[in-house]
């Protein structure tokens, strides 16, 4: 009986394989890292052939040390860093330039001189995205221009562009697929959230050709089969999702107002709205959440609200590499607990912009209220705190503007697992903080999207129902204190803005 299904969980730091039994429970887990690629201030790449071969590797090794056989694996699902861009040879398969990472900001210019022409708001519109380096249109038009001979050969149909889980699709079906799903194509700021096509308008003012785009399919079908020599036998892949797409899908956020936020690279909260695309006024994203076989036929699609946090975990890696004040991240929690609060020290690490709400792509990070009785402790505590202090400017607009009240919030990523973060989180909410048993929500997500396409799974209500609480964290910060330390933490955001002069 094929009772297993291989999620691939392609991030932005790390590839990871991880094996789901029935039940949801994680029979075999790996992960490797991979190369970051900063060519120049404020650009971020990855090597293509590393994204592959660590994935590759990572689902062998899975498999091995797993004891499975290939055969009893009844499907593969893919989840991925979004917005990375692509650009490869159709023949060979080969990438012509490094993958675009979505915290590059080489295209912020670009985008300025969308907003100076009034298109950004044929984008809100349309993709219910905002027009922002961060998404993959503009960064796929930067490699049409600047790879030599990349236009010509995109227009001839030579090249193909794709997010992650399309190139690893082309990769393990040997480039017989050329297939993105709903969730992803909703962030390339391509694609047309409500028509569900690729918009002809915002593709000929990026002057990108259909040609080069992928087909778009739901995120729970059967599209194909790896091939049996890559990983030992022909499973299915039948589940693609975005990462945060896949956590929430993970967390069983499937009714209307409930959310979850993923602790990260990034931060990235997400509030299921049903069927209805609601648009914000106060930059948040509107994107498609997942699209599901509906029980009367045909598919139906769920959209969310989302609020994106660029630089999450990725302050306590800075604290790791770039100041050296941690040997390991794991030494942040007891770094951060060795002191009583920050002491008035508020960290903005608006190392590549802010992201949601403020959009500003200029921002840069800001420490404040340094006094000589500043220790590393401080420095520490107040980097935990930054996360979460971004993620509750990100639910207060999300509330406001989904006119719900989110009763509690579900945590996943590797930052959840800190308990003083989490406790932060909840003081600065005034909700419940909710982290579930599992914590490999967002391989989940994607398992449970390819084992619903090929009936492990019989319904979204079996997956709510396998969604079990580990720890609750109740808010113990008085208002006065909340309002006063978020009042604190926006005028440190205040002094972070417009900060690098635009190019």
């Amino acid at each position: 009986m094929k009772e297993f299904v291989l999620a691939l969980d392609q991030g932005t730091t790390s590839s990871r394989a991880i094996l789901f039994d029935s039940s949801g429970a994680p029979a075999s887990v790996a992960q490797q890292e991979f190369p970051q690629i900063y060519p120049q201030p404020g650009w971020v790449e990855h090597d293509p052939e590393a994204i592959w071969s660590s994935q590759l590797a990572t689902a062998r090794e899975v498999i091995a040390q797993s004891g499975v056989a290939p055969a009893r694996i009844a499907a593969l699902g893919i989840t991925n860093q979004r917005e990375t861009t692509l650009l490869w040879d159709r023949r060979t398969g080969a990438p012509v330039y490094n993958a675009i990472v979505w915290q590059c900001r080489r295209t912020a210019p670009l985008c300025d001189q969308l907003k100076a022409e009034g298109f950004d708001q044929v984008i809100r519109e349309r993709t219910g995205l905002v027009a922002d380096a961060y998404f993959s249109g503009t960064k796929l038009a930067w490699l049409l221009d600047h790879v030599p001979d990349a236009r010509a050969r995109a227009e001839r149909g030579e090249l193909a562009f794709g997010t992650v889980d399309t190139f690893l699709l082309w990769r393990l079906t040997g480039g017989r697929l050329h297939l993105t799903d709903a969730s992803n194509a909703s962030r390339t700021m391509l694609f047309n959230i409500h028509t569900l096509a690729w918009d002809d308008t915002i593709l000929d003012r990026l002057s990108i050709p259909r040609a080069v785009l992928p087909e778009v399919r739901p995120s729970s079908q059967v599209y194909g089969e790896a091939d049996a020599s890559l990983l030992g036998a022909a499973i299915p892949i039948a589940g693609i999702a975005g990462d945060q797409q896949a956590a929430t899908f993970g967390q069983a956020c499937f009714e209307p107002g409930t959310a979850k936020n993923t602790f990260g690279t990034g931060c990235f909260m997400l509030m299921n709205t049903g069927v209805e695309a609601i648009v914000s006024r106060q930059g948040l994203l509107t994107t498609i959440g997942w699209q599901l076989k509906a029980s009367a036929g045909g598919y139906t699609t769920t959209y969310c609200l989302e609020g994106s946090v660029f630089i999450g975990g990725a302050v306590v890696q800075w604290l790791r590499d770039g100041l050296h004040v941690l040997s390991s991240s794991a030494e942040v929690e007891p770094l951060a607990a060795s002191v009583p609060d920050s002491g008035g020290v508020y960290f903005v690490p608006a190392f590549v912009g802010l992201g949601a709400p403020y959009w500003d792509a200029y921002a840069r990070g800001t420490i404040v209220g340094l006094t000589r009785g500043s220790s590393a402790g401080h420095l520490a505590r107040a980097a935990l705190e930054s996360i979460a202090f971004q993620c509750s400017d990100v639910l207060e607009v999300m509330a406001r503007e989904s006119g719900r009240s989110v009763e509690a919030l579900r945590v996943d990523g590797g930052a959840a697992r800190n308990d003083l973060l989490m406790q932060f989180q909840a003081d600065l909410l005034g909700r419940p903080v909710q982290r579930p048993a599992v914590t490999e929500i967002t391989a989940l997500g994607a398992a449970y999207l390819a084992g619903l396409a090929t009936g492990v799974w019989t319904s979204p209500d079996v997956v709510a129902a396998g969604w079990r609480l580990e720890r609750e964290y109740l808010p113990r910060m008085s208002a006065d204190e909340r309002g006063a330390r978020l009042g604190a933490w926006h005028r440190a955001v205040e002094r972070s803005r417009h900060w690098a002069a635009p190019e």
